[in-house]
């Protein structure tokens, strides 16, 4: 063997046990879950604090009992609202498990909107093919759902929760009148935003917009009727990303740097000469699909915002 084709060869052995590590590395990292806090300036002068858990992509298997102990310690934090915004489970027996992790989290007050895999169990793909950009497919594109999520909705609802799939509802939070809306599922082309389009009511202190995937469209209805604070999961946080947490791609429209966390979305319309800006919060979520079981600089997260005093 010459030298040169040693040199590859150590080269190719090296390379193989590197990439080995990080896909270890990556799949050990699912199940270090993080609990991410902020604080968001939106309510009215001198009204108490809100803090509002925000759950997102479980993802849940309904033997991943890992998951399931860290999802049920949440409840130590006693929110005074809970936000999930969907892709909940991810075989057809999981349903019961999500409720049963979330435990007295169905107590507090709460609301809900729909992701693609609380509708559709995932199939194998090429993991590859996440990082060649967004999956599409649109509703008239879908086979009957083959998850109980209508079982799923109804649990949630009997223990007081709101369905917000194209509903708006209305809550009194620690003194506060607070309206929640949302859409379903925006990755599917499920959404309709017009159902719950308009301003909130007169009386209404904080306005907050619920969507699975946070595409530029349902953001900017949104912030179009004047939402406080949008809330949304859907991207993972980019799932595999570079160091410092640097996500390689979304799986929807936004961008990059707003993939997680707590950022603001605004709407402009050049025709009226105006626009409007809405605190936005996109979650990383707690899962990934269990056929590309791996996070790579970008763990598993659940988010607490603590709502004050602009």
């Amino acid at each position: 063997m010459t030298r040169f084709w040693k040199a590859a060869a150590s080269g190719a052995i090296a390379a193989g046990v590197s990439g080995a590590a990080t896909l270890a590395l990556a799949h050990a990292a699912r199940h270090d879950y993080q609990l991410r806090e902020y604080t968001v300036p939106v309510l009215p002068r001198g009204a108490l604090p809100i803090r509002v858990l925000h759950i997102s992509d479980l993802h849940l298997l309904h033997d991943d009992h890992v998951r399931q102990a860290w999802v049920r310690s949440l409840a130590a934090l006693q929110p005074d609202l809970v936000v999930n915004t969907g892709d909940n489970h991810a075989d057809a027996q999981a349903w019961r498990s999500v409720i049963d992790c979330l435990g007295v989290l169905l107590e507090r007050p709460g609301a809900f909107v729909w992701g693609s895999n609380d509708y559709f169990a995932p199939s194998f793909k090429n993991p590859a093919r996440y990082l060649l950009g967004p999956s599409s497919r649109t509703a008239d594109a879908d086979p009957e759902p083959d998850l109980p999520y209508e079982e799923l909705g109804s649990a949630f609802v009997e223990r007081g929760w709101h369905d917000l799939n194209h509903h708006r509802v209305r809550l009194r939070i620690n003194g506060t009148e607070v309206e929640l809306r949302g859409t379903d599922d925006a990755h599917h082309a499920r959404d309709d935003y017009s159902l719950v389009a308009g301003p909130p009511g007169d009386d209404v202190a904080l306005a907050i917009g619920v969507t699975h995937a946070p595409y530029r469209r349902v953001l900017d209805g949104f912030a179009r009727d004047g939402m406080d604070l949008i809330m949304a999961g859907h991207t993972h946080g980019g799932q595999v990303c570079l160091p410092g947490e640097r996500a390689v791609i979304t799986n929807c429209d936004i961008e990059r740097r707003r993939v997680k966390g707590l950022s603001r979305h605004t709407w402009t319309s050049t025709e009226q000469r105006r626009s409007r800006t809405s605190a936005l919060h996109v979650s990383g979520g707690l899962g990934t699909s269990p056929f590309a079981p791996y996070r790579l600089f970008c763990p598993p997260e659940a988010s607490l915002l603590t709502l004050v005093s602009r």
